[in-house]
């Protein structure tokens, strides 16, 4: 079995459990609301506005034996230049007030979950950010299109409302393809510990961004 087999198989429980999260399952039935998605945006905000300067604390901070990794992450830093931004534009489609979310607070989970990467990067082992890779952009192919479709079917709102989940749910299958071959080329056993382990905790991190979230009463009570 692959590390990358390895990695799924290992967060499966992790992955369920934010899953969960009533706001996902109730979109995921059609019980969607605008309040619940600009606060979904919001957040997302806060946090993808740190892929980036996490990706470029990572590449600085390789380890000795990881110089290999300098290339592939220089990639995801030219990729990831400006996604922030895509969500304020969305963020306008909807009616909200991007300039308040710009100069904003992120919620308290979202506030965790990424000071936690910066930690992760600067105390523990760099390597341990593929698991919020995984997460982060595992969820997007398996949610993001899908819940485009249902939240701009049932809210009635334009395309250039969703470019931030449209355009990640399609990047990223091409991610996850280039991300597995990543992971399989990792040999070191303690590199694999920690990338595992920190799976499991953005999991756990990022589900509760979700739980954090205003949920329509219809996915309250479906819950």
């Amino acid at each position: 079995m692959s590390f990358y087999e390895r990695l799924v198989r290992d967060t499966q429980a992790a992955r369920a459990g934010m899953l969960a999260a009533p706001i996902i399952q109730g979109c995921l039935r059609g019980v969607v609301s605008l309040p619940s998605y600009v606060a979904f945006l919001t957040q997302a905000y806060h946090h993808v506005r740190h892929t980036v300067p996490l990706l470029r604390a990572f590449k600085a901070r390789l380890p000795a034996g990881r110089e290999w990794l300098a290339g592939p992450l220089q990639e995801y830093i030219d990729e990831e230049q400006g996604h922030d931004e895509w969500i304020l534009d969305d963020l306008r489609a909807c009616g909200a007030d991007a300039d308040a979310v710009r100069h904003g607070r992120p919620g308290t989970a979202t506030e965790l979950m990424v000071a936690y990467a910066y930690d992760l990067i600067a105390r523990r082992n760099p390597l341990g950010f593929f698991g919020m890779v995984h997460v982060l952009e595992g969820t997007s192919v398996a949610l993001a299109l899908q819940a485009a479709d249902q939240i701009q079917y049932h809210l009635g709102l334009p395309d250039s409302a969703f470019s931030y989940l449209r355009s990640h749910g399609t990047l990223d299958q091409a991610h996850v393809a280039h991300f597995q071959l990543l992971m399989d080329r990792i040999d070191d056993t303690g590199d694999q510990a920690d990338i595992v382990h920190a799976a499991r905790m953005f999991y756990h991190l990022y589900g509760d961004v979700f739980r954090s979230l205003p949920v329509p009463a219809d996915a309250k009570v479906a819950a």
